[in-house]
Protein backbone atom coordinates (compact mmCIF):
# COMPACT_ATOMS: atom_id res chain seq x y z
CA UNK A 1 0.00 0.00 0.00
CA UNK A 2 2.86 2.37 0.83
CA UNK A 3 4.31 1.86 -2.65
CA UNK A 4 0.94 2.69 -4.24
CA UNK A 5 0.76 5.93 -2.23
CA UNK A 6 4.32 6.81 -3.27
CA UNK A 7 3.47 6.25 -6.95
CA UNK A 8 0.34 8.36 -6.53
CA UNK A 9 2.46 11.18 -5.11
CA UNK A 10 4.93 10.91 -8.00
CA UNK A 11 2.07 11.03 -10.51
CA UNK A 12 0.65 14.04 -8.66
CA UNK A 13 3.94 15.92 -8.83
CA UNK A 14 4.29 15.18 -12.56
CA UNK A 15 0.70 15.97 -13.59
CA UNK A 16 0.31 19.00 -11.36
CA UNK A 17 3.58 20.52 -12.56
CA UNK A 18 2.42 20.37 -16.17
CA UNK A 19 0.46 23.47 -15.22
CA UNK A 20 1.34 27.04 -16.04
CA UNK A 21 0.12 30.21 -14.30
CA UNK A 22 -1.23 31.43 -17.66
CA UNK A 23 -3.81 28.61 -17.55
CA UNK A 24 -4.68 28.70 -13.84
CA UNK A 25 -7.87 30.75 -14.29
CA UNK A 26 -9.07 28.41 -17.04
CA UNK A 27 -8.69 25.35 -14.79
CA UNK A 28 -10.27 27.14 -11.83
CA UNK A 29 -13.27 27.83 -14.07
CA UNK A 30 -13.40 24.21 -15.27
CA UNK A 31 -13.48 23.07 -11.64
CA UNK A 32 -16.38 25.36 -10.66
CA UNK A 33 -19.75 23.60 -10.51
CA UNK A 34 -21.72 26.71 -11.52
CA UNK A 35 -19.69 27.04 -14.74
CA UNK A 36 -21.36 23.88 -16.07
CA UNK A 37 -24.97 25.00 -15.51
CA UNK A 38 -25.52 25.70 -19.26
CA UNK A 39 -24.29 22.18 -20.04
CA UNK A 40 -26.64 20.72 -17.41
CA UNK A 41 -29.51 22.60 -19.07
CA UNK A 42 -28.55 20.99 -22.39
CA UNK A 43 -28.54 17.57 -20.69
CA UNK A 44 -32.02 18.29 -19.31
CA UNK A 45 -33.17 19.27 -22.79
CA UNK A 46 -31.86 15.97 -24.23
CA UNK A 47 -33.71 14.04 -21.53
CA UNK A 48 -36.91 16.06 -21.95
CA UNK A 49 -36.80 15.62 -25.72
CA UNK A 50 -36.28 11.84 -25.54
CA UNK A 51 -38.68 10.86 -22.74
CA UNK A 52 -42.29 11.60 -21.96
CA UNK A 53 -43.18 13.93 -19.08
CA UNK A 54 -43.82 11.17 -16.54
CA UNK A 55 -40.57 9.40 -17.42
CA UNK A 56 -38.70 12.72 -17.35
CA UNK A 57 -39.89 13.31 -13.78
CA UNK A 58 -38.54 9.93 -12.62
CA UNK A 59 -35.28 10.42 -14.51
CA UNK A 60 -34.70 13.79 -12.82
CA UNK A 61 -35.65 12.30 -9.45
CA UNK A 62 -33.09 9.50 -9.88
CA UNK A 63 -30.37 11.89 -11.06
CA UNK A 64 -30.97 14.12 -8.01
CA UNK A 65 -30.87 11.13 -5.67
CA UNK A 66 -27.83 9.68 -7.40
CA UNK A 67 -25.76 12.87 -7.34
CA UNK A 68 -26.66 13.33 -3.68
CA UNK A 69 -25.61 9.76 -2.86
CA UNK A 70 -22.41 10.16 -4.92
CA UNK A 71 -21.51 13.39 -3.15
CA UNK A 72 -22.29 12.15 0.36
CA UNK A 73 -20.45 8.85 -0.01
CA UNK A 74 -17.38 10.85 -1.07
CA UNK A 75 -17.69 12.88 2.15
CA UNK A 76 -17.98 9.70 4.22
CA UNK A 77 -14.84 8.32 2.55
CA UNK A 78 -12.95 11.57 3.19
CA UNK A 79 -13.74 11.42 6.89
CA UNK A 80 -13.15 7.67 7.05
CA UNK A 81 -9.78 7.57 5.27
CA UNK A 82 -8.49 10.98 6.38
CA UNK A 83 -6.03 11.16 3.48
CA UNK A 84 -4.64 14.66 3.29
CA UNK A 85 -5.21 16.63 0.11
CA UNK A 86 -1.98 17.25 -1.81
CA UNK A 87 -2.12 20.93 -0.86
CA UNK A 88 -2.15 19.92 2.84
CA UNK A 89 0.44 17.13 2.56
CA UNK A 90 3.70 18.34 4.17
CA UNK A 91 5.75 15.89 2.08
CA UNK A 92 4.67 17.76 -1.08
CA UNK A 93 5.37 21.32 0.10
CA UNK A 94 7.35 23.08 -2.59
CA UNK A 95 6.95 20.15 -5.00
CA UNK A 96 3.49 20.94 -6.39
CA UNK A 97 1.69 24.01 -7.63
CA UNK A 98 -1.01 24.91 -5.12
CA UNK A 99 -3.45 26.88 -7.22
CA UNK A 100 -6.36 26.22 -4.87
CA UNK A 101 -6.90 24.20 -1.74
CA UNK A 102 -9.99 22.77 -0.11
CA UNK A 103 -10.79 20.98 3.10
CA UNK A 104 -8.16 18.92 4.84
CA UNK A 105 -9.04 15.50 3.40
CA UNK A 106 -9.45 14.48 -0.22
CA UNK A 107 -9.96 10.75 -0.73
CA UNK A 108 -11.92 10.45 -2.91
CA UNK A 109 -12.87 13.29 -5.28
CA UNK A 110 -16.56 14.20 -5.19
CA UNK A 111 -16.09 16.29 -8.35
CA UNK A 112 -14.79 13.21 -10.17
CA UNK A 113 -17.48 10.98 -8.72
CA UNK A 114 -20.30 13.35 -9.66
CA UNK A 115 -18.99 14.00 -13.19
CA UNK A 116 -18.56 10.29 -13.89
CA UNK A 117 -21.94 9.59 -12.26
CA UNK A 118 -23.57 11.87 -14.85
CA UNK A 119 -21.48 10.30 -17.60
CA UNK A 120 -22.62 6.77 -16.78
CA UNK A 121 -26.20 7.78 -16.00
CA UNK A 122 -26.73 9.80 -19.18
CA UNK A 123 -24.92 7.21 -21.30
CA UNK A 124 -27.28 4.49 -20.11
CA UNK A 125 -30.34 6.65 -20.75
CA UNK A 126 -29.35 8.31 -24.03
CA UNK A 127 -26.67 6.25 -25.82
CA UNK A 128 -29.13 4.69 -28.27
CA UNK A 129 -30.66 8.09 -29.06
CA UNK A 130 -27.56 10.34 -29.19
CA UNK A 131 -24.65 8.23 -30.44
CA UNK A 132 -21.89 10.83 -29.88
CA UNK A 133 -22.94 11.75 -26.34
CA UNK A 134 -20.98 9.06 -24.41
CA UNK A 135 -17.71 10.18 -26.04
CA UNK A 136 -18.39 13.80 -25.20
CA UNK A 137 -19.33 12.89 -21.62
CA UNK A 138 -16.11 10.92 -21.06
CA UNK A 139 -14.01 13.85 -22.28
CA UNK A 140 -16.03 16.29 -20.15
CA UNK A 141 -15.81 14.18 -16.96
CA UNK A 142 -12.09 13.54 -17.48
CA UNK A 143 -11.47 17.27 -17.93
CA UNK A 144 -13.37 18.11 -14.73
CA UNK A 145 -11.49 15.37 -12.88
CA UNK A 146 -8.07 16.49 -14.14
CA UNK A 147 -8.82 20.06 -13.06
CA UNK A 148 -8.68 18.86 -9.45
CA UNK A 149 -5.14 17.50 -9.93
CA UNK A 150 -4.07 20.63 -11.81
CA UNK A 151 -5.29 22.84 -8.95
CA UNK A 152 -3.47 20.72 -6.33
CA UNK A 153 -6.66 19.57 -4.60
CA UNK A 154 -6.61 15.83 -5.34
CA UNK A 155 -4.16 13.05 -6.03
CA UNK A 156 -4.65 11.06 -9.25
CA UNK A 157 -5.73 8.12 -7.06
CA UNK A 158 -8.49 10.28 -5.55
CA UNK A 159 -9.66 11.04 -9.08
CA UNK A 160 -9.58 7.41 -10.20
CA UNK A 161 -11.44 6.20 -7.10
CA UNK A 162 -14.02 8.95 -7.60
CA UNK A 163 -14.43 7.99 -11.26
CA UNK A 164 -14.94 4.31 -10.41
CA UNK A 165 -17.48 5.13 -7.69
CA UNK A 166 -19.27 7.58 -9.99
CA UNK A 167 -19.48 5.03 -12.81
CA UNK A 168 -20.80 2.35 -10.43
CA UNK A 169 -23.42 4.67 -8.93
CA UNK A 170 -24.36 6.18 -12.30
CA UNK A 171 -24.79 2.72 -13.79
CA UNK A 172 -26.90 1.57 -10.84
CA UNK A 173 -29.18 4.62 -10.90
CA UNK A 174 -29.32 4.62 -14.71
CA UNK A 175 -30.44 1.00 -14.84
CA UNK A 176 -32.91 1.66 -12.03
CA UNK A 177 -34.32 4.69 -13.88
CA UNK A 178 -34.75 2.66 -17.07
CA UNK A 179 -36.55 -0.10 -15.16
CA UNK A 180 -38.99 2.43 -13.70
CA UNK A 181 -39.44 4.29 -16.99
CA UNK A 182 -39.93 1.10 -19.03
CA UNK A 183 -42.15 -0.64 -16.47
CA UNK A 184 -45.43 -1.58 -18.13
CA UNK A 185 -48.41 0.18 -16.59
CA UNK A 186 -50.86 -2.11 -14.84
CA UNK A 187 -54.57 -1.71 -15.44
CA UNK A 188 -56.79 -1.78 -12.42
Amino acid sequence: MEELILEDKKAMIFLNNLGNPSFDQFWILISEKWFWIPLYVIFLYFLFKNFNKKSFFYIILFVALGVTVSDQIANIFKLGFERLRPCHDPSLKGLIREVQCGGQFGFYSAHSSNAFFLTAYLTILLRSKIKWLPYFLIIWASTVAYSRVYLGMHFPGDILAGAVMGILLGSFFGILALKVVNKPETKE
